[in-house]
């Protein structure tokens, strides 16, 4: 793991893969860190070389003081790539991630060759909005922790929660080490969420994917996400809530590997 100083903010950020490699870029969820990914590194690095990062306000990454806006995300990815000599690569994000992407694919379309855009939406209606204030609320009263549990029952099926308690815990605690501001940062940014009405101007071929048991990006947002964007698919995994790529990993993977036209 290595941190990468872009002047307002340093970002931490691991690499896997051999060199040499196609690159790919991987964005976290809110209340998550580069980890949340590893159910999908060894078969992304068996053919690509991956470059995770803490998103600015998570894991290992500085918190600078907020709101943050999805120019600053996407400006942090830029500034990455920059200063690792990194020409195209291939993007996949999940939630807060998926966003980011959507925002790289219209701003920054020279730079990325596909866009995996997953648990994701792309507009912030009034009810989207007034979940996060109240979010915002209850971790300034009570720190990350006071909001754990209720993400794990959305990230999650119930069934997945009783069969992996172990894998449940550890996930627990990556969410109650995010710093409180850079969460409540965050937040802010989701709450100005505008790239719906953009996405008939997205060139570079997407692949939205998603849980179908996701309440957060429900399968038929993303559905018409990918309707409105030219030539892209929406792929749906079943038995899946929000953060579908460690609910259902092997779907997940199977799913991405098709899209990247990765080897087996």
């Amino acid at each position: 793991m290595s941190l990468v100083d872009l002047g307002e903010v340093t970002i931490s950020t691991r690499v896997d893969g051999p060199e040499g490699a196609p690159w790919i870029v991987l964005s976290n969820s809110l209340g998550a860190s580069l980890a949340m990914w590893d159910p999908q590194i060894a078969m992304l690095a068996n053919s690509c070389r991956v470059l995770r990062y803490d998103t600015r306000g998570h894991g290992h990454s500085s918190a600078p003081p907020g709101p943050y806006s999805f120019d600053q995300l996407t400006g942090d990815v830029i500034g990455l790539m920059d200063a690792m000599t990194i020409e195209r690569a291939s993007f996949m994000g999940l939630s807060l991630g998926g966003m980011t992407g959507l925002g790289l694919a219209l701003r920054h379309p020279d730079r990325f060759e596909r866009i995996i855009c997953a648990d994701a939406r792309a507009d912030a209606p009034d009810p989207f909005r007034a979940m996060w204030d109240d979010r915002i609320a209850k971790v300034q009263a009570g720190g990350v922790e006071a909001i754990a549990d209720m993400t794990l029952s959305t990230w999650f099926t119930t069934d997945w929660l009783g069969a992996h308690p172990q894998e449940a815990a550890s996930i627990r605690d990556m969410v109650i080490a995010t710093p409180a501001n850079g969460y409540v940062a965050c937040c802010e940014a989701l709450k100005t969420l505008d790239y719906r009405r953009q996405l008939a101007g997205i060139t570079i071929p997407t692949m939205y994917l998603g849980g179908a048991e996701d309440k957060g990006a429900a399968p038929e947002v993303m559905q018409a996400m990918a309707d409105a964007t030219p030539g892209a698919r929406y792929v749906e995994i079943p038995g899946a809530a929000h953060v579908a790529n460690i609910n259902a990993p092997d779907q997940f993977n199977a799913a991405i590997g098709s899209f990247l036209n990765l080897r087996a």
